[in-house]
């Protein structure tokens, strides 16, 4: 049982709270015909699997800078309490499960699943050759509605891609506050970040205008999706008040609250806007 929460404390699993209600979200938006038990189950499967597989293959390419970071030196694999060979058993299994579950879905899902593990596994190296990784998190939480789109009606909609530009935009924002922690540490060692390379007042402002893009798409959603009605657009404004509370915690002067704009707020993000799409359809 310690083994299994130190896999937990690895991968952070209590962060799959960010990308779970969008994604479920996305099913209430996508479908066409009433998706079924087995098709949200392997959704859910093929969402957790996927993102277990990004978060062990980050561990693992970032073990090098892990251990040299004040932040993270403690961490599971870099403080020794998982081996390197633990977590890459964890990859192939998690991997594995991932494209099985694509396969559950339909044939096209699995045939496209090598782009979603080429881009989780792109996102940790990023970081060595620019200085603007969060845009490779972004494209990974572009394609979670693409992939739900693909899985439930084997095609790419509208909807899907604006949903998708909102958690791109939603998702790199916020991965731009959480850089602003190893603002000294990246700075020294050349390690790429937008708070590295322009400054954390600038990059304040980038992740301002990109959650600003987060709301717009989610505006043009509701105005492209014949599905979506009042209770949607008033929840956008709730919605709105979460990312402008978000960024009214960090200013250029006072990180203190940084942690609580990242983790706390952003989950109610995700968890609010799951709501508002499910009473917009329930009533």
């Amino acid at each position: 049982m310690t083994k299994l929460a130190e896999y937990a404390r690895l991968i952070k699993f209590e962060h799959t709270i960010f990308a779970l209600p969008f994604a479920l979200a996305s099913v209430l938006i996508l479908y066409e015909r009433a998706p079924t038990l087995w098709q949200i189950f392997w959704i859910v499967v093929a969402l957790v699997s996927a993102r277990t597989l990004g978060m062990a293959l980050n561990r693992l390419l970032d073990e090098d800078i892990d251990r040299l970071n004040p932040r993270t030196k403690d961490w599971s694999l870099p403080a020794g309490r998982v081996t390197r060979e633990e977590v890459k058993r964890l990859i192939y299994f998690s991997g594995a499960v991932f494209v099985f579950s694509t396969l559950m879905l339909n044939f096209l899902a699995f045939l496209l699943s090598p782009v979603v593990i080429f881009l989780l596994g792109i996102y940790p190296k990023a970081k060595r050759f620019t200085n603007y990784p969060h845009v490779f998190l972004g494209l990974v939480y572009f394609l979670i509605p693409v992939a739900v789109d693909v899985a439930l009606n084997e095609r790419v909609s509208t909807q899907a891609l604006l949903l998708g530009f909102a958690m791109a935009t939603w998702v790199a924002g916020f991965d731009i506050l959480y850089s602003i922690q190893d603002y000294e540490f990246d700075r020294k060692h050349g390690i790429g970040s937008l708070p590295a390379k322009h400054g954390i007042e600038t990059a304040l402002k980038v992740s301002r205008l990109l959650h600003l893009a987060t709301f717009l798409f989610l505006v043009f959603l509701g105005i492209a999706s014949d599905r979506l009605g009042f209770i949607y657009f008033a929840g956008l404004v709730v919605l709105g008040a979460f990312l402008v509370y978000e960024h009214s915690l960090v200013k250029p002067w006072d990180l203190s609250k940084l942690n609580k704009a990242f983790f706390t707020v952003n989950g109610y993000v995700s968890i609010a806007f799951f709501l508002v799409v499910l009473l917009d359809k329930v009533l």
